[in-house]
């Protein structure tokens, strides 16, 4: 499906944006080890093997749609870990931003990891019914606008 998407925006260039908010899973059960009928739960222990989801940020990067600005997501439980691995992600993926979250205060503040420098981003607290993404949004269509701007020059 992403592929399908990439290539049909690819002449679109700049001015198409990947928002990858969230990995739907890194692990799934391949077709070829589902079983065809119910499990009988009274059969004793079960054990699941399950198969890594391919990374498809390279792919997408570097052939599919190249000139399309991208923002990924990296999603930590561990803050001594987040900022480390999202700036290991901003430079292996090769995306505009990695949007850096802690799993205990995603909805309160995340970190925007670009290569001109790091932003907080908070819910505005004053405003009960405020939510981060809101002031997340406003920032990554600024710079999605910047980098239409800049792609012509």
């Amino acid at each position: 499906m992403l592929r399908l998407i990439a290539t049909a925006l690819k002449d679109v260039g700049p001015y198409s944006m990947f928002y990858l908010a969230a990995a739907v899973s890194d692990f799934y059960v391949p077709w070829k080890s589902m079983t065809e009928h119910k499990i009988e739960s009274g059969s004793g222990p079960l054990d699941i093997r399950l198969a890594q989801v391919p990374k498809m940020l390279s792919v997408l990067r570097s052939n599919w749609a190249p000139k399309a600005f991208c923002i990924s997501f990296k999603l930590e439980t561990d803050s001594k870990i987040l900022m480390e691995k999202a700036t290991k992600a901003l430079r292996k993926y090769k995306v505009h931003a990695v949007v850096a979250n802690e799993l205990s205060t995603r909805k309160e503040e995340v970190v925007v990891v670009s290569s001109s420098g790091n932003v907080v981003v908070k819910r505005e607290c004053d405003k009960p019914e405020s939510f981060v993404e809101d002031n997340l949004i406003r920032l990554i269509v600024d710079r999605h606008s910047t980098y239409i701007k800049e792609s012509h020059n």
